[in-house]
């Protein structure tokens, strides 16, 4: 009987893309203990320690990974997406401060709505306002050709200059020169997690049911492109654009499609950050939403995989909390910034190390088959049919 041979685990896609994503964590990692080495040799290993266990030091920095990983699983998709259709949507910031001026300002305003209508109510209205962000980077580059990278970027600035309008027009705390906070009845349930995922000392995080949402809208987008016809139409524009045509695919209704639904993936991600009862409003300013351009690391981690960007969302965020805990020991936060832009840089050359990685399992797979193939006995003679051996 054959023996069955099991091929070269790094010949597997998965496996080498989960590998290229490891190694550009890995040296995300290794840049930023270079840099506590430099700002406090004495204190390096400690402050190391602490980023990477400071997500898991008790049930309340637990909750808030899943918190503050909620808004990144949403702006993640949004990247990966459009990058799954053929497209880069950079303009995640721009549409993720859109989506979360219309869900605060419904927050805040309309009061007349019932309790749970009142949070739904705000989170379609981010979706809205994300949707309508998207269609304009989408119009342009269907009906003018217009590169959608320049366009998404120049949204991203519109879009916070008008925030900043909107709120101070309507939604203005000026004691704290940012937007009023929604009412408890347009705040995502709790839903029991403020009792799960507690501090020792009785301190509730901030998770509530947007994780939920989000894990929910991961699966809902990998079902649209894996198994509806729809996925598949824009997955084959983004493949080949002529190719689609020539099938009777209509390429400019599916370029605006994905940037409109992209967009709107962003919006929902801000409206969650800011529905949270977390006791935060939208800051007024000239920064851009740094949730946005996170998203790109974690659909470049997650290559562009709705259920894996679940699971790198997780991790950018466990990377936060483990930040906020390495200040205990006198670093600044900024480094947990400098090694989420390495990543993101590295992150970039993930299809590279997937590369060099089958390349290594070729290699090996075919040394095991010469192995194999100099094991092989040789073929016992050919019998005639009197029974004697063939000449």
């Amino acid at each position: 009987m054959k023996e069955k041979r099991l091929g070269n685990p790094l010949q597997h896609t998965g496996v080498q893309n989960v590998l290229a994503a490891l190694i550009a964590i890995l040296i995300g990692m290794l840049v930023g203990f270079v840099i506590l080495l430099i700002t406090d040799s004495s204190m390096a290993l400690k402050g190391l320690g602490a980023i990477m266990t400071g997500g898991v030091q008790d049930m309340k920095n637990v909750g808030q990974v899943l918190y503050y990983a909620t808004p990144l699983i949403m702006t993640g998709l949004s990247v990966g997406f459009a990058k799954r259709t053929g497209l880069f949507n950079i303009g995640g910031p721009g549409q993720f401060m859109m989506g979360a001026f219309a869900a605060v300002y419904v927050g805040v305003k309309w009061t007349f709505l019932p309790g749970g209508i009142h949070c739904l109510v705000a989170i379609l209205a981010a979706c809205l306002m994300g949707a309508l962000w998207g269609v304009v980077p989408g119009l342009l580059k269907a009906y003018c050709n217009i590169n959608e990278v320049i366009t998404c970027i120049m949204m991203n600035y519109i879009g916070m200059s008008t925030s900043n309008v909107l709120i101070r027009a309507y939604i203005f705390d000026r004691t704290k020169n940012q937007s009023l906070r929604p009412v408890d009845g347009a705040n995502l349930p709790k839903l029991g997690f403020d009792k799960i995922f507690v501090a020792d000392v009785g301190t509730p995080s901030s998770v509530n049911a947007g994780i939920l949402v989000a894990i929910l809208l991961a699966i809902v987008v990998w079902v649209i492109l894996s198994k509806t016809k729809l996925g598949y139409e824009l997955k084959a524009c983004g493949f080949n654009k002529d190719a689609a045509k020539y099938a009777g695919i209509s390429e400019k209704r599916n370029v605006v499609l994905a940037m409109v639904i992209a967009g709107a993936l962003s919006g929902i991600g801000g409206g969650l950050n800011y529905l949270a009862g977390a006791g935060t409003g939208i800051a007024v300013g000239s920064e851009l939403a740094q949730q946005g351009f996170d998203g790109i690391a974690v659909a470049l981690l997650g290559m562009s995989n709705p259920i894996a960007i679940i699971f790198t969302g997780i991790l950018m965020a466990y990377l936060t909390v483990g930040g906020l805990a390495m200040q205990s020991y006198g670093f600044v936060s900024q480094i947990i910034s400098i090694i989420t832009s390495v990543i993101v840089y590295f992150a970039a050359f993930i299809l590279f190390f997937s590369q060099i990685i089958g390349k290594l399992g070729k290699r090996g797979g075919q040394n095991d088959a010469n192995a194999n193939a100099d094991q092989t006995p040789p073929a016992p003679p050919i019998q005639s049919e009197k029974g004697g051996d063939a000449q």
